[in-house]
């Protein structure tokens, strides 16, 4: 057992410095924030000025605004005392190593024996900047090469010298794995580590694809985004993200560091790329890069004139059906064995990339997984690239490098002697160089559904879009499988059986979650417009019978949940919208991951909450204020009526939290991977503990005086012009169920007559043709219809 860290401090506000400050006060750290002093006036200026900037990023930094109390600001001058008191300390000043090196000095001369010292560098040395310091700081000193941005991006690589002392690696290992949610590489202490060397390879292959082989930018950016794998913005996109300027320098750096590489000159810098940082074209913090935005649309770069361009057709043939397919694997061999140009393009990138990989090992590190790890976390990637060669066939790939004349190192030629047909095995062993296959690791505080599913026996109970699993110890998991996991009918008939299933057999609890991208975005409009649909077309028909029976069964169902005799716990991560905020909200024990981001977004397609939302923020208003007087509790009302009514969604977890969408009892975890291992242990805990559903207390609700106070506020919004008609139609509504309906005063009443009010104002909206309006829009375009 390690000690976590409880304070750190980070030398440098710069981009990174900024970010790693903001996200180990994330992670509940007091972390002091230290530069240069600025050379007049105030000397926290240079860092104040660098944090507020930094607070303004898209997306945050922090999980709240609140977030910023734990990060203290100071300056090398007058605070860099404060070292004396941290348990880690951060380097990020600018890439010089004389600078980095100087620095040393001076936190060896400051800090305690026991402090941790890391450098954030991305190019330089480890060791080198650790030399001339005594043996017991270069003990306690090593690489921490987070990713940008720090908070979104899972890579940490560690990067330990031949003096870092193994339990400082094992501890930060333990620490950045629990508590900043970070997937962990380790890495050589080579240029640029691991990630950052196949990255830059695998860019320069796109720019190429550019400047020599004649594809355009579009096209290039589509046969290296969502296609194969990887984030949507493809090559160039990325590049812009990035910037060129930084683009140029790692590239220039890695160029003069790897001398002893074979393919050093896929480094040198295109004469493309130099131009445009020499005319200040540095991607999207100039304005333009590859892309530019005018006059609402995006143009791209035309390499010859340097125009900027409308996005011609691609010249791709045919791709359209391979990019449908669900299955990654299915697409990578669709696209390698096509005869267009997408296909020889990918099969030249994608040959070039594994080759290249598999000759860093063991330059940059040991083991093919390694690499895949750190281009996954890192980059984003679906699957790194040893496993995308186990996707197109071992054999197939080999013959092929072999056919193109790339270099092949001698352990791949070993693994063809040994009758290897892939890296991976099912068992879960990885091939390692040297060692054959070796299982990997597998943490004990963590549950993968995948290995769950892999067992016959775990499935309790399944239709075709939910499934029963039993985790084991008397727990089990109502796993959502709903396309884009939706709220649909089947997920809801599912659930209510499975809640009698859990009535009459002997087990301890539920957690309610997944293994996907996101909890549930809520309600399947679909299934909706389809209804209202079908519906409309009989004339004598309006009153919507089927929405309103799968609208009580819905709230039959929240309710059931959270007074259920045993307990239920919520596994939360990525988007919780709408109903599937109300789903969470209905089970009284939550477990979410750092970055889920909740909220009752109806109103964006003209509906209000129906599902239980109103009714449980009404709770939250009374269990917030200190008394239930009206002058108590008026200002968290309001706060509850704007979150809504402006289809507000949280940041993180934490905002969750404050806007009262996850129960203040809602236990964080910094590792998604972590999650439904938490929630069972919740389930347990809470069942070991002689476990008692929540009481059912009245609500107290403040009338029509609050109510007008509410639609006043709608009426200035829309006033302002702020607010379209039917959006204020829509908060009155809002308004008159979150104070009681037609109750003149102030009183206390229960769960059934705020769902009623829910119910009766849900139906009307549905047969409205600006609500339906919204539905159509968000289907077609995922985005809100403000009509």
């Amino acid at each position: 057992m390690f000690k976590p860290f409880q304070t750190a401090a980070v030398l440098g506000a710069g981009v990174m410095g900024a970010q790693i400050a903001a996200h180990l006060a994330n992670a509940g750290l007091t972390v002091h924030l230290l530069d240069l002093p600025a050379q007049s006036g105030d000397k926290n200026a240079v860092v104040e000025g660098a944090f507020k900037k930094a607070l303004k990023q898209s997306p945050p930094i922090l999980f709240t605004e609140k977030t910023a109390q734990r990060v203290i600001l100071g300056n090398y001058e007058e605070h860099f005392d404060r070292l004396a008191k941290v348990d880690w300390v951060i380097e990020a000043v600018v890439e010089n190593l004389a600078i980095k090196q100087q620095l040393m000095d001076r936190v060896e001369k400051t800090v305690s024996k026991e402090t941790v010292i890391s450098t954030n560098t991305s190019g330089l040395s480890i060791a080198s900047i650790a030399a001339g310091r005594s043996k017991s700081f270069r003990q306690h000193f090593l690489g921490t090469h987070f990713f940008n941005p720090p908070r979104y991006l899972k890579l940490l690589e560690l990067i330990p010298t031949a003096d870092t002392d193994p339990q400082v690696v094992e501890r930060m290992q333990w620490f950045g794995r629990m508590y900043l949610g970070k997937g962990i590489v380790i890495a050589k202490d080579t240029p640029n580590f691991i990630a950052n060397r196949i990255g830059m390879f695998v860019a320069m292959l796109g720019l190429k694809g550019l400047t020599e082989q004649g594809y355009s930018i579009e096209e290039v950016d589509t046969l290296t985004g969502t296609l194969i794998g990887r984030p949507k913005s493809g090559t160039f996109r990325m590049a812009d993200l990035v910037g060129l300027d930084t683009l140029l320098y790692v590239s220039e750096h890695l160029h003069a560091a790897v001398t002893n590489d074979p393919d050093r000159d896929m480094f040198k810098v295109p004469d493309l790329l130099r131009k445009l940082v020499e005319t200040g074209s540095l991607g999207t913090k100039a304005g333009q890069g590859f892309y530019k935005k005018v006059d609402g649309e995006i143009r791209s770069l035309n390499p010859k004139t340097f125009a900027y361009e409308s996005a011609k057709p691609l010249n791709l043939g045919n791709i359209d059906g391979i990019a449908k397919l669900p299955n990654l694997a299915e697409r990578l061999q669709k696209l390698y064995h096509h005869k267009g140009r997408a296909g020889e393009f990918f099969r030249h990138a994608i040959l070039a990339t594994l080759a290249y990989s598999a000759n860093r090992i063991p330059e940059i590190a040991d083991r093919p997984v390694d690499i895949d790890q750190a281009m996954r976390w890192g980059f984003g990637w679906e699957l790194g690239p040893f496993e995308i060669w186990d996707a197109l066939g071992f054999d197939t790939v080999l013959t092929d490098l072999r056919k193109a004349g790339l270099a092949i190192p001698a352990w791949i030629d070993q693994m063809r002697q040994e009758g290897t047909t892939g890296f991976y095995q099912e068992n879960g062993s990885a091939y390692v160089p040297g060692e054959y296959f070796v299982p990997l690791t597998a943490a004990t505080d963590e549950i993968h559904l995948a290995d769950i599913k892999a067992n016959p026996k775990a499935v309790l109970w399944h239709n075709s879009e939910a499934a029963l699993l039993d985790l084991g110890d008397g727990v089990v998991l109502y796993d959502l499988r709903s396309k884009a996991n939706t709220l649909s009918i089947k997920v809801v008939d599912g659930l209510l059986e499975v809640m009698d299933w859990l009535e009459t057999h002997d087990y301890r609890g539920m957690v309610i979650g997944n293994d996907s991208d996101n909890f549930c975005v809520g309600i399947n409009l679909a299934e909706v417009g389809k209804i209202v649909q079908l519906e409309n077309l009989n004339p004598f028909n309006r009153s919507h019978k089927v929405i309103a029976e799968l609208l009580t069964k819905v709230q039959t169902l929240v309710q059931r949940i959270y007074y259920f005799h045993k307990p239920i716990v919520a596994a939360v991560h990525g988007r919780a919208l709408g109903g599937g905020c109300e789903l969470a909200m209905a089970c009284p024990h939550v477990v979410a991951d750092a970055e889920t981001y909740i909220g009752l977004v109806e109103l964006s397609v003209g509906l209000i909450p129906a599902g239980g939302g109103l009714m449980r923020m009404a709770r939250w208003i009374g269990n917030r204020a200190v008394s239930d007087a009206p002058g108590d509790m008026l200002p968290f009302l309001k706060k509850v009526f704007e979150t809504i009514g402006t289809a507000k969604v949280s940041n993180s977890a934490q905002e969750g939290i404050e806007l009262g969408f996850l129960p203040p009892t809602t236990k964080i975890v910094m590792n998604a991977d972590r999650r439904l291992y938490a929630a069972k242990q919740a389930v347990l805990c809470l069942d070991h503990l002689g476990y008692t559903p929540p009481p059912r207390n009245p609500i107290p609700v403040l009338g029509q005086p609050a109510r007008a106070a509410l639609e006043l506020m709608a009426y200035v919004m829309h006033q302002g012009g702020y607010i379209s008609d039917y959006d204020r139609s829509l908060a009155n509504r809002l308004a008159y169920v979150l104070t009681g309906g037609d109750l003149t005063a102030p009183a206390a009443v229960d769960d059934n007559y705020l769902l009623g009010l829910e119910r009766d104002n849900f139906l009307p909206l549905v047969d409205s043709p600006k609500t339906q309006e919204r539905i159509l829009h968000m289907l077609k375009t995922k985005k809100p219809l403000r009509n």
